[in-house]
């Protein structure tokens, strides 16, 4: 059991470098499974799920070093197996995206079905049905999902609704298929772009064109390469809005302007103060933030991972913020928390005209008792409270609040959530004057 015991009610001050991101990372490990050769990855998070994606490798018999702080090598040339045992899956929700370099090397693969955080239901079918268009057929079997294709062909497949990782998946799968696929209604976030610069420099050939669609021309083989992950994004919005909320002064490294435009539109907004520079953005308090509501959208929208930081933070505002998850179908369950805290928040189920071009989940998997919007009142002064952790942003989340409120607040995180995330958070928190300790029993 892992504890993280909190004192807030001081304002965070200093400067912290962000490191590779999390949605980039293993997925460039999976994707160096697709080489011939070994390929040195930089830059990558140290994080639960880099570990993870780590031993699905080496229990399929590849190898993976790490020569050097946020560095990796993968070398895939002693890949023996194409099965994932069944525990990874509860692990991870990465196993399916191992489908297309599995397929590459052995003709077929044995998926179980992934998991991860508990935010609601995230199909698989948009991942099986691209595969299955590229010529893979699919069963399902006590638990796994098993795959068979050999010489995959090229095709033309349509995304039903915007999957980041499902456009991911398909990508993998088609660069090493016979003759052009093309993807249409394919997600646009910048890890992907990153994935996508990855693979062009082992030898792919993937172009995005207008209108979310990406050409990709099969290539016979691709060679391992050197690359460098880009920042992660969400870890930079989570220290924002640490500075934001608990009134300091955080300047952030290694950060892009560009990945995180609509989230500083939204504090230029809710008048919060930032300012950028060759050295990355600088962010903080200096005068009381104003309600501003957010509706989470595919990227280049505001993103749902910042959902839940963006919540917390508007609830020491002034007025009525309302808050719209359009993502995923159960992405506030960390409110309860927030309200035990002392914040007023109350859920509803905003009108809309149509709901399947609203709400980017499948409406079949929503439930009748959830709710996709939030109305939050503030300020709050929020109070410390001894909380169970449930996933990885209501974990950075929960320690958000924690920072803010006064007193102590005791965080339990029995599954190491917050760890699949964010790299030394208590020590990088440390840092910037948080009272934080974190213990295991």
């Amino acid at each position: 059991m892992t504890k993280y015991i909190i004192r807030g009610g001081k304002p965070l001050k200093g400067a912290v470098r962000i490191g590779g991101a999390k949605n980039s990372s293993f997925k460039l490990m999976i994707a160096s499974l697709l080489a011939d050769t070994e390929s040195r990855l930089l830059d990558i998070s140290r994080i639960g799920d880099v570990k993870v994606t780590r031993q699905v490798i080496e229990v399929l018999g590849g190898e993976v070093r790490s020569p050097g702080k946020g560095t990796i090598f993968v070398n895939p040339q002693k890949l023996n197996s194409y099965q994932i045992p069944k525990d990874f899956g509860y692990k991870s929700r990465a196993s399916i995206m191992f489908a297309g370099p599995l397929l590459a090397r052995f003709g077929k693969a044995s998926l179980p079905l992934p998991g991860g955080d508990n935010i609601g239901r995230r199909p698989v079918e948009r991942h099986l049905e691209g595969l299955q268009a590229l010529g893979v057929k699919v069963k399902h079997l006590d638990g796994f999902i098993e795959l068979e294709g050999k010489n995959l062909v090229g095709t033309k497949y349509r995304f039903d609704k915007n999957t980041h990782t499902g456009t991911e998946t398909l990508i993998m799968a088609a660069v090493l298929a016979k003759g052009t696929t093309i993807l249409e209604n394919a997600a646009l976030e910048i890890e992907i772009d990153d994935l996508i610069g990855f693979l062009n420099e082992m030898g792919a050939k993937i172009e995005r064109l207008t209108g979310r669609i990406i050409k990709i021309e099969g290539v016979k083989n691709l060679k391992g390469t050197i690359h460098k992950a880009i920042p992660d994004r969400n870890e930079a919005v989570s220290y924002a809005c640490a500075a934001l909320a608990t009134k300091g002064d955080i300047i952030i490294e290694n950060v892009k302007e560009l990945h995180l435009k609509p989230f500083l539109e939204k504090v230029r907004e809710a008048g919060g103060n930032y300012e950028i520079g060759s050295y990355g953005i600088r962010f903080w308090y200096s005068q009381p933030l104003k309600a501003t509501n957010i509706i989470t959208q595919p990227h280049p929208g505001f993103m749902t991972d910042w959902q839940a930081l963006w919540t917390t933070l508007m609830t020491q505002a002034e007025g009525k913020s309302e808050i719209t998850e359009t993502i995923y179908e159960y992405r506030f369950s960390y409110i309860e928390d927030l309200i035990k805290m002392g914040a007023k928040i109350k859920l509803f189920n905003p009108q809309v005209e149509d709901a399947k071009d609203f709400y980017n989940f499948n409406l079949n998997d929503d439930q009748s008792d959830n709710f996709h919007a939030a109305e939050v009142y503030g300020p709050t002064p929020l109070k410390g409270i001894d909380l169970k952790v449930t996933d990885i942003r209501a974990g950075a989340t929960l320690v958000l609040a924690a920072l803010i409120a006064r007193g102590q607040s005791i965080l339990i995180d029995d599954n190491d959530h917050i760890q699949r995330g964010y790299e030394d958070l208590h020590l990088r928190l440390q840092a910037l004057g948080a009272e934080i300790k974190k213990t295991s029993s």
